[in-house]
C-alpha cells in the first residue's frame, strides 16, 4: 500500500498507471470503497484532467493548494529541522535518494517509498517491526493524518479525494498495527 500510494502521489499519473487503476476492484470495508471509487473515476475522467488535477494541487503556479511535505506540515516551512532529521536516519539506515527524484526528501512519496523499503528489506538489512513503527512515528505520524485529510477534503480534488481518504484510513490500520505490542 505505501508503494501503492507513493506512485500516486509522487507525480502527475501517466497513462499506465490510470489504466491500472481502471482494473482496481476492492471489498466494502472504508479502504474498499475509496478504492472502488478511484478505480471509476480512473474509468470516467480523461488523463489530461486528472494530470491537471494534480498540478493544481501539488504544484500550482507558483505553489499548489497542498505541500506534501513533511517541514511544511510540521513548521510551516519548507527544507526545515524535520526535514534534516529524515536525512540524518535515511544516513543511519543507509537510504540513498534516487538520481531522478527532485524533491526534497521530505516529500510525501519519498517517506512511504522509504517505509515500502523498510518493509520489504530494500535497504541495507531486512528492519523489524519495531524499527519500521520508530520510522513511521518519527517521520510519518506527527503530520501524515493532516495531509490525507487535506487531500481527501480539497475543494479541487476529484480523483485525488480518494486517493485521501485511502492514505487516511491506511495510515489508521498503520497506527493500530504499530501500537500492538509486539516484538521483532
Amino acid at each position: 500500500m505505501y508503494s501503492f500510494l507513493a506512485n500516486l502521489l509522487r507525480a502527475e499519473p501517466d497513462e499506465n498507471l490510470v489504466n491500472q487503476l481502471t482494473m482496481l476492484d476492492s471489498d466494502d470495508s472504508p479502504i474498499g470503497k475509496s478504492i472502488k471509487t478511484l478505480s471509476k473515476l480512473a474509468t470516467s475522467l480523461d488523463l489530461p484532467t486528472i494530470r491537471d488535477e494534480y498540478v493544481r494541487i501539488f504544484v500550482g503556479v507558483g505553489r499548489g493548494e497542498i505541500l506534501p511535505f513533511a517541514s511544511y506540515y510540521l513548521t510551516g516551512f519548507l527544507k526545515d529541522k524535520p526535514l534534516a532529521k529524515l536525512r540524518q536516519d535515511m544516513q543511519k539506515i543507509g537510504i540513498k535518494l534516487e538520481e531522478n527524484v527532485k524533491e526534497p526528501e521530505d516529500h510525501i512519496a519519498s517517506i512511504f517509498d522509504m517505509m515500502s523499503g523498510l518493509i520489504l528489506g530494500k535497504f541495507e538489512k531486512k528492519y523489524s517491526i519495531t524499527e519500521q513503527k520508530d520510522f513511521f512515528n518519527k517521520h510519518l505520524a506527527p503530520w501524515v493524518d493532516l495531509l490525507m485529510r487535506d487531500i481527501e477534503s480539497s475543494k479541487i480534488a476529484v480523483f485525488y479525494s480518494p486517493i485521501g481518504t485511502i492514505g487516511k484510513e491506511f495510515m489508521e490500520i498503520e497506527r493500530a498495527s504499530f501500537s500492538m505490542n509486539v516484538s521483532g
